[in-house]
């Protein structure tokens, strides 16, 4: 079996089927759903009905259960990213989600309230930019990976050989992935970003990529999902990739980020900042060893960057890693702590040098990967930087754009693009190219995680902070703030909807849905609302006498502040939590 999936498809939709017929060059296949059993079946194009009301599409992101039944969804626009290696790059823009039921009448009102609900869930995960998949080139897996695989693997399909880490919509795919005969009808989709850009230095013409991979174990949204969970796997785990191709030959330089491997949670309260927590019951070292016995099977040595502050409510943290670290006692785990705000504070940025300095050596033992153009493998890289702030957002993108700038120097000087003695930081076409790049792959990290774009990536642009990108950070902390404590319950729920975390059942007596909110919830807000809002007019209407206004104004002004701190006192009772029933997840 070839690994490529279909190309180019047309879905035929009829009363009692769907029929997503493949289109490439002599390609007869036809893939058959029963809209009432369910049934999968590979018919030939003669078995489709001359009456089906037909559409393009350009792949099938899989199929899931609602509250009404079974669902189709699938991809109806894309956008050509670039080509890797003669393997066209898509990303995905528009989705369909199709219902397998023709009528809605057998269900009650609160079940089609649900529905509702559910169908926006799996709309919101598909309103995330950055869904890309290749019909042709295997897209979860490093350069390295690709080139240490046996024939076997070779002839295996997309989704068979799919690191499943990275295919986001595996759970999606289950019913097509128990068929091996529909596989070419089954596309393995990726999260994260990817940009490709044609440069020139020296008149050298080569590609430069970077692919970051999300993780679909334990993903989630910012407060929700820290730590590791109890099978080792980190939250907002984040495998990129930078690859040079030259003249035949290809670098790869490849770097991990992660949540802090111990299981802690920090969850909204209302708080700027909720205190981070750290759980005193679990087996932090059972974790902490899974965690890392999994990351050194994949990439060898681990150099651990932890970025947070070392002191204030960062500094448990930091000495909790620490402590397992030196647990552990692997000689495979190199630990080094930089405080970030510290030693960057009042805009010295300069200081990261200082970081840089320290690692420098490791990073040459490290390496990078690089075949030749005859396909020989020059170099391994024989370990990954694993980065990591609070987040694993904005501190940890500035640092792994510097150390992935060091490594791409030493690729383009062996390649023969950069002279002796030259640096890339001089090239200053190129140097806006990385520069834009690794600021986009900050926005679409922190978009998919946090919801809002990236903070500091005025430095990750520009080489440089400033007022502005300070202002701007300040307002995307605000929005964050808001998204994290009014509406990211609901992206939680979305995300373990559509990874299969949680799994809807219409014969279920109770929905998690009908949870009531407390009276608190709904009317100590209104009150706030109204209450400053009387303070606003009483000052815009004053009375005849100041004496009179002041009055109404100190009413009002205590009754809205009074209900505010009402409202973060009870903080948890405000938040927007998540309501559905998930696999463990240990805090």
């Amino acid at each position: 079996m070839a690994a490529t999936t279909y190309e180019r498809l047309k879905l035929h939709i009829t009363p009692e089927k769907f029929y997503m017929e493949a289109c490439d060059d002599g390609a007869d296949d036809v893939l058959t759903i029963d809209r009432v059993s369910t049934e999968v079946t590979l018919a030939a194009k003669k078995d489709v009905p001359p009456s089906a009301v037909t559409r393009p599409i350009f792949g099938i992101l899989g199929t899931i259960r609602l509250v009404a039944g079974n669902y189709l969804i699938v991809i109806t626009k894309k956008t050509k990213i670039g080509e890797f290696f003669n393997h066209i790059i898509w990303k995905a823009t528009d989705f369909d989600v199709l219902s397998y039921k023709k009528t809605m009448l057998h269900l009650t009102d609160i079940q089609l309230q649900d529905n509702k609900t559910f169908l926006a869930m799996i709309n919101h995960v598909l309103s995330v930019d950055g869904f890309y998949f290749s019909t042709t080139y295997d897209l979860t897996h490093t350069l390295h990976r690709l080139s240490n695989t046996s024939p076997e693997f070779q002839e295996m399909s997309l989704l068979e050989r799919a690191d499943q880490r990275f295919v986001w919509n595996g759970h999606l795919l289950r019913e097509l992935s128990a068929q091996p005969e529909v596989h070419r009808f089954a596309l393995p989709v990726l999260h994260g970003f990817i940009t490709m850009r044609s440069c020139s230095i020296n008149g050298k013409y080569f590609d430069w990529i970077l692919i970051s991979r999300r993780s679909c174990f334990r993903a989630g949204v910012r407060y929700y999902v820290r730590g590791i969970d109890s099978e080792g796997h980190a939250a907002n785990f984040v495998e990129t990739e930078q690859i040079v191709h030259y003249n035949g030959s290809r670098a790869s330089f490849v770097q991990t980020r992660g949540s802090i491997p111990v299981f802690w949670s920090q969850r909204p309260n209302l708080k700027y900042k909720p205190l981070p927590q750290i759980n005193k019951v679990a087996n932090h070292m059972d974790g902490f060893q899974r965690h890392f016995d999994s990351q050194v099977i994949i990439y060898g040595k681990q150099v651990l960057i932890n970025l947070v502050n070392q002191k204030g409510s960062e500094k448990p943290l930091e000495q909790k890693f620490a402590t397992m670290v030196s647990s552990l006692g692997s000689g495979m785990i190199r630990y080094i702590a930089f405080d970030f705000h510290k030693e960057c504070g009042n805009m010295r940025w300069d200081r990261l040098s200082i970081l840089l300095d320290q690692v420098a050596e490791m990073q040459d033992e490290l390496g990078y990967f690089l075949v030749d153009s005859m396909g020989k493998v020059v170099t391994n890289q024989d370990g990954v930087f694993r980065s990591n702030c609070m987040d694993c957002l904005d501190r940890t993108n500035v640092i792994q754009s510097l150390l992935a700038r060091r490594s791409l120097q030493a690729q383009l000087q062996r390649l023969g693009v950069l002279h002796v003695g030259q640096k890339l930081e001089e090239q200053d076409e190129f140097e806006k190219i990385y520069k834009n790049a690794w600021a986009d792959n900050a926005n679409a990290c922190a978009k998919q995680y946090a919801g809002t774009g990236a903070l500091k990536t005025d430095f990750t642009r520009t080489g440089k902070r400033t007022q502005l990108g300070l202002i701007m950070d300040g307002w995307n902390s605000l929005i964050r703030y808001y998204k994290n404590n009014f509406s990211d319950g609901f992206r939680q729920d979305s995300i373990d909807l559509f990874l299969g975390n949680y799994s809807v059942d219409e014969l279920e007596s109770h929905s998690p849905l009908s949870v009531p909110r407390d009276w608190k919830f709904l009317a100590l807000p209104i009150i706030m609302v109204v209450a400053f809002s009387m303070c606003i007019i009483c000052l815009l209407m004053a009375g005849d006498t100041w004496t009179e206004t002041l009055a109404y104004v100190l009413f009002w002004g205590v009754a809205s502040i009074g209900t505010f701190f009402i409202i973060l006192y009870n903080g948890k009772d405000f938040v927007d939590a998540p309501r559905l029933v998930q696999k463990e997840k240990i805090d």
